[in-house]
C-alpha cells in the first residue's frame, strides 16, 4: 500500500530534521559563549558558514528570478515539487492506518468475521508452547494483503536432548488447527534454546 512508504518517508524526514535542528541550536549555543568576533562568536560562525557569500549568490538569484528565463522556470517546477512533496507527507502523517485483520469467515450478507494479529501470534505460541520438549516459542504473523490468509512463521527453541526434526513436527501439529482456519501458510524452524529458558514440560 502506498501509504506504508510515505510514513516511513516521514519519519526518516522528520529524523533528519531534528538531527539538523539539534545541530545547529548546539552551533550557536557554542558559539554565542564569546562576543565582538572572537573564536567563539556569531559573527565568527557566519564566516564559517559563508554567509556573506551566500547573501551575495542569493542577491544575484532573486535578480535572475525577477526576469523571465530557465531560472524563473526550474524555479517554478522546485517549487510545485516541494509543494508536492510536502502533500505527500502530511498525507504519510495524517492519513489514518487501517490495521490488516486476519479474516475467518465472509457472510453473504457482507458482515466478516476477522481476528487481529497479535492475539492470534499469541495463541500460536502458546500452543507450541505446550509441546513437550518445547521452551520457548517466537512467532511472526504476517496478514495477506488482498483477500484472506497470511503467512505464520514460527520458531520453537528446544533442549540438547531433543531432535529439531521432531520438535518441528510437534509444532507444526500444534498450529494446524489454527492455520486451517485462518489459511495461514506456516513455516515451522527448531533451534537449540539458550542458557537462562524457562525448563522443558
Amino acid at each position: 500500500m502506498i501509504l506504508v512508504p510515505l510514513r516511513a518517508l516521514t519519519r526518516l524526514t522528520a529524523f533528519v530534521l531534528l538531527l539538523a535542528l539539534a545541530a545547529l541550536g548546539l552551533a550557536t549555543a557554542v558559539f554565542s559563549i564569546q562576543g565582538d568576533s572572537r573564536t567563539l562568536s556569531l559573527p565568527k560562525l557566519a564566516g564559517h558558514l559563508r554567509l556573506p557569500r551566500l547573501d551575495g549568490i542569493v542577491g544575484d538569484y532573486l535578480a535572475s528570478l525577477e526576469r523571465s528565463g530557465p531560472t524563473a522556470w526550474v524555479s517554478v517546477g522546485a517549487g510545485a515539487a516541494a509543494v508536492a512533496i510536502g502533500l505527500a507527507l502530511l498525507v504519510g502523517v495524517l492519513a489514518p492506518r487501517r490495521e490488516r485483520l486476519l479474516v475467518l469467515e465472509d457472510e453473504a450478507d457482507g458482515s466478516r468475521l476477522a481476528a487481529r494479529r497479535r492475539p492470534l501470534r499469541q495463541i500460536a505460541g502458546t500452543l507450541v508452547e505446550q509441546e513437550r520438549g518445547v521452551t520457548v516459542a517466537k512467532t511472526r504473523l504476517r496478514p495477506s494483503r488482498w483477500g484472506s490468509g497470511g503467512r505464520l512463521r514460527l520458531t520453537a527453541f528446544h533442549p540438547r536432548n531433543r531432535k529439531p526434526e521432531e520438535i518441528a513436527a510437534s509444532a507444526s501439529s500444534a498450529v494446524e488447527p489454527l492455520a486451517k482456519a485462518f489459511r495461514l501458510r506456516t513455516r515451522v524452524r527448531a533451534r537449540l534454546g539458550e542458557r537462562g529458558r524457562r525448563r522443558v514440560q
